[in-house]
């Protein structure tokens, strides 16, 4: 019979003497007292080896604790059967050594099993279900370690894992320790990603890395999330701001009221009338609405449980209304959530938007950029454009209209109402599409339909090239680049051809505005200074009156053209210019009649009076006094002692004449006396010369 554990360890240390004396009983022994055997052993292991003397036989004692388990054939103790180390630690047999006399002596043989790993991990429960809320804290325990942990008949140590087999659901529930198997709380759930799960727990009684032979235990929680309330209300539509889904923010709700007027029903709100849902909608939570701010005249009122907004009076004013809408749980007011009512006051429309024409009709051309213009059947150089009259205007023109496409994403209506291409359109074919005509002020609406026949390239028979508004901004912009440079040459081309006239009018202009910049300091440091001032003005004075009287004949006209450029000249220049103008013509006369006269000086002493229509200018000392009626004198009041300085005087006027004259030939403007053939034939002109800058400047200014 086999004995407890406890008890043969008791016995194994009580008698170890003892059974060592017996082990050396005389003419018999055994090879090992204290055998190990391994459990689950096949049957007829050997558990030692018997060596008998001559005349001495051996057995098994039949009181023996454990005799069951043993057999002696020949001379070695065999086991009869496999022992279990769970059942059995330890085997205790006596054997009997019997001489030929009869008389017989014990020999105690202890059996050790050894423990082997062959037992499996057991839970107590291999299935569990667990309820979870959705608002259960992290680090909260879920299921227990006693209800988890799991033991082993081999009293070998047990290793833990837990996996979930549910895609995505990972990383929210763990194990204290890999030799705890309590279940907790690692991260917050959310009923919106996770609903339910399936954990599994492995029990083993090796490590995972071991390589030693290792038995498992597997038990299968299946874990279901319980949604809480843990969102306040959403108005709809809404608008997801993250990935997770669990936030929704609300558009503002907008609405239109005619002035001094009551609506009797609810109002019409864009993007829809005001609703508000409970996102823990497996609880769906009652909800109320409340206006509780903007409406401090009390003109409106919202529906507690529908949310639809009614007005209580009139709008007296155009100023909008900007409500604050609140929506509220019924079992907890502190879940709620505010949105913006935006009412707008507007005039009363008594007319809705209509369009003239039921269907429009226009043609496009395959291959063409998105954005080109969809042009009218009948005038295929004209773009399509629909119009909706209203006739709440005089002109039926309502600026608050816009046109949009309902039904097809491959053209778009302009806010004029042209029709262009939203894509570029690969083949042929016909479109039809709803147009819609909408006044964005009282929302009212008109419809009609468009048909475009959508045509090939080659099929196009319109001689006009179809432009789009892109080829139109470009080509815009290089007429205007080639106006920019045309205008830059004519620029240049004008102040190549008169820029040096146009400079020299300035200066002079701007030389008689500044006299005192200009002066003629030779003529104040005259050569004779002793000359009276009273004489030399004297002389000045005469030789005006004498000019001035050449010119007012009536045979002398002044062209307008030839004054009018004059004004902007300084006066010191006008007579010499006028003298070498007159020679310049006289010559061009001379050389196209191949010289036929030869070249005249108007200062020569000479006379020639057969020469019909000669003149000349003669000095006074040079004057015959018996020239007769055709000569005029220019009387000389100047002293007979100035003669003298008079001829150094015309030197010099010659000088600055040929100066003038060289500038003449530079483009300068020029004033000349009208052709002497006006002149009559029997005159000649005399010119006292003294004084002559002074003359000079003042028939300059009568001129």
């Amino acid at each position: 019979m086999a004995l407890s554990h406890l008890f043969l360890t008791s016995v194994f240390f009580l008698l170890p003497s003892v059974t060592h004396v017996l082990a050396q009983q005389d003419g018999c022994s055994v090879d090992n007292q204290n055998p190990s055997v391994n459990e689950n052993n096949p049957p007829a292991y050997v558990v030692a080896t018997i060596t008998l003397e001559q005349g001495f036989t051996i057995s098994i004692d039949p009181s023996s604790p454990d005799a069951s388990y043993f057999t002696i054939q020949g001379s070695q103790l065999q086991l009869t059967k496999s022992v279990d180390y769970e059942e059995d630690t330890l085997l205790l047999v006596y054997l009997l050594c019997t001489d030929t006399a009869g008389q017989s002596n014990s020999l105690q043989i202890i059996v050790t099993i050894v423990n082997v790993n062959d037992n499996s991990p057991v839970f107590k429960q291999t299935n569990f279900t667990q309820i979870v809320p959705e608002d259960t804290k992290v680090n909260a325990t879920i299921i227990s370690r006693e209800d988890l942990s799991a033991t082993d008949a081999d009293l070998d140590t047990i290793y833990y894992e837990l996996t979930t087999r549910v895609p995505d659901t990972d990383g929210y529930f763990a194990i204290k320790g890999v030799n705890n198997p309590e279940i907790y709380l690692q991260k917050a759930l959310d009923y919106d990603k996770i609903k339910f799960t399936t954990l599994l727990l492995y029990a083993r009684d090796r490590p995972v890395d071991s390589t030693d032979t290792t038995y498992t235990a597997t038990a299968t929680i299946s874990i279901s999330i319980e949604q809480a309330d843990t969102k306040p209300p959403w108005f709809l539509p809404c608008t997801f701001i993250n990935t997770d889904n669990n936030i929704c923010i609300s558009s503002p709700y907008t609405g239109r009221v005619n002035i001094s007027e009551k609506s009797t029903t609810p109002l019409t709100l864009e993007p829809g009338p005001i609703y508000a849902i409970d996102p823990d909608y497996t609880l769906n939570e009652k909800i109320v609405y409340s206006i509780v701010g903007g409406d401090t005249d009390e003109v409106f009122s919202v529906d507690a449980d529908t949310g639809n907004l009614t007005m209580n009076k009139a709008a007296t004013s155009s100023d909008p209304f900007l409500l604050q809408v609140m929506a509220s749980q019924v079992n907890n007011i502190q879940k709620y959530s505010v949105v913006s009512v935006e009412i707008k006051v507007i005039n009363k429309s008594d007319y809705a938007p209509y369009f003239n024409s039921e269907i429009y009709r226009g043609t496009v051309s395959v291959g063409l950029a998105p954005g080109s213009f969809v042009l009218e059947a009948d005038t295929p150089s004209k773009p399509l454009m629909i119009t909706a009259a209203d006739d709440d205007f005089t002109d039926k023109v309502n600026p608050n209209i816009e046109y949009l496409i309902t039904n097809s994403t491959d053209f778009t209506a302009s806010k004029d109402g042209l029709i262009l291409t939203n894509v570029m359109l690969q083949s042929p074919g016909t479109v039809t599409m709803e147009a819609l005509g909408k006044d964005t002020v009282s929302l009212q609406e008109a419809r009609t339909v468009i048909v475009v026949e959508v045509v090939s390239a080659t099929d196009d028979t319109s001689s006009d090239k179809r432009y789009t508004a892109q080829d139109m901004g470009a080509l815009g912009g290089t007429l205007a680049a080639l106006l920019l440079i045309a205008l830059v040459l004519l620029g240049l081309m004008i102040y190549k051809q008169y820029g040096k006239p146009v400079n020299y009018l300035v200066r002079k202009k701007f030389s008689k505005s500044h006299p005192d910049d200009y002066q003629n300091q030779a003529y104040k440091e005259d050569e004779h200074p002793d000359v009276s001032a009273k004489q030399h003005e004297t002389a000045e004075n005469s030789s005006v009156q004498s000019m001035t009287s050449v010119l007012e004949q009536p045979s002398l006209p002044s062209p307008s053209s030839k004054s009018a450029e004059t004004d902007g000249l300084p006066t010191a220049s006008t007579a010499s210019t006028v003298v070498f103008d007159q020679e310049e013509k006289e010559q061009e006369v001379e050389e196209e009649s191949n010289q036929e006269k030869e070249v005249k000086s108007i200062l020569k002493t000479d006379r020639h009076p057969a020469d019909n229509g000669y003149k000349a200018v003669w000095f006074k000392t040079d004057v015959d006094p018996d020239a007769g009626d055709g000569v005029e004198v220019i009387e000389d009041n100047a002293a007979a002692d100035d003669d003298e300085d008079s001829d150094q005087d015309l030197e010099k006027n010659e000088e600055e004449e040929q100066d003038y004259n060289e500038d003449s030939y530079h483009g300068r403007p020029e004033v000349s006396f009208a052709p002497e053939s006006q002149l009559p034939p029997d005159v000649e002109v005399k010119i006292n010369m003294s004084g002559t800058d002074a003359a000079t400047e003042d028939v300059s200014e009568l001129l």
